[in-house]
């Protein structure tokens, strides 16, 4: 069984990978991937195995919730903190509220466009934070769940996933999506196996307001990877990951249907007409933390982008004590 060290690292680099590989089909149809890469689609890191704004805002949620706990401060404020520190990175503008030196700012490649979500841009240019009880819109595109992989080693992961995403992204839909995801990486952190880890979070969810739609498209990934036939089409059934369930489905369908191999789950989450980063990512994220970095090929796990820094925030984040 792997440690939970390995179980981190395994999570962050998963999900850089998985974000890496699908960035450079983000935008594409699947026939038009199938034409491009040959008809088992991406395979591959390419592109020069650069991540995109989803690996940099999960780097950004780690450097905040560390912060907070060797301050005291909360949580989800030092995460938002955090985040104008990377709209800074995208758009050289200073809000009030943060400090503009140090940690992951002296990262220069984290300063790089990487098509950056317009949702996540627009919250953070108002100088507002976004809460659950005062949702600064209504959106539940996949902006907030792909980000919050650091919150698992955290207590009430679920609670602490819905209340960071909901700093940009207000529809229940686009928090509590986020809230499952961490739940769940947080059950395969202490061990949980997949499948167990999912059927207690379904049934979590029977208890939360709001959280129908989750719970079913939840359920639906499940009743999908029961059929076997795991395809670009059968992915389809699930959406195109645009919205936060789809893409937290489109991962777990991908992660179920391939429990034990990194690599195929991984490039089945990328392989479709939809956001292929932001599910490439979550179920690296998945994968990784099911998994332990020792399955995740070497060639992308010492290849992908700032692999060197995503590794030592992972390594801080396991040393965090606290039980869920």
């Amino acid at each position: 069984m792997p440690s939970r060290k390995s179980r981190m690292i395994g999570c962050l680099l998963g999900g850089a990978i998985g974000d890496a590989m699908g960035y450079p089909v983000e935008f594409m149809r699947y026939t038009d991937i199938a034409r491009q890469f040959g008809g088992a689609g991406v395979r591959d890191l390419s592109n020069g195995n650069l991540i995109s704004d989803d690996t940099q805002m999960t780097l950004f949620t780690a450097e905040g919730l560390l912060s907070s706990h060797r301050t005291g401060k909360s949580p989800v404020k030092s995460v938002y903190r955090s985040y104008l520190r990377w709209y800074y990175t995208q758009s050289k503008v200073k809000m009030p509220g943060a400090k503009y030196e140090g940690g992951l700012l002296k990262e220069a490649k984290l300063f790089a466009l990487r098509a950056p979500g317009s949702t996540c841009l627009s919250s953070l240019s108002s100088g507002k934070m976004g809460t659950i009880s005062d949702p600064i819109n209504h959106s539940r595109g996949c902006g907030g769940v792909m980000r919050v992989a650091p919150c698992a080693v955290f207590p009430n992961a679920f609670d602490l996933g819905c209340r960071v995403a909901a700093i940009t992204h207000g529809h229940p839909g686009g928090y509590i999506s986020a809230g499952a995801f961490s739940a769940l990486l947080q059950k395969l952190y202490y061990g949980q196996s997949l499948p167990d880890a999912l059927a207690d979070l379904i049934r979590e969810l029977s208890d939360i307001e709001d959280a129908q739609s989750t719970q079913d498209a939840l359920q639906k990934a499940a009743d999908l990877a029961q059929e076997g036939r795991p395809c670009a089409p059968t992915v389809k059934e699930l959406g195109e990951g645009w919205v936060g369930e789809e893409a937290l489905a489109i991962a777990v369908y991908s992660a179920l249907s391939f429990p034990t191999d990194f690599a195929q789950a991984v490039r089945l989450s990328v392989n479709h007409d939809g956001d292929s980063d932001s599910t490439g990512a979550i179920c690296g994220n998945i994968m990784g933390m099911l998994l332990g970095a020792g399955a995740i090929p070497v060639e992308w796990r010492d290849g992908v982008e700032l692999c060197n820094l995503i590794r030592a925030y992972a390594v801080r984040l396991s040393t965090i004590p606290q039980e869920p």
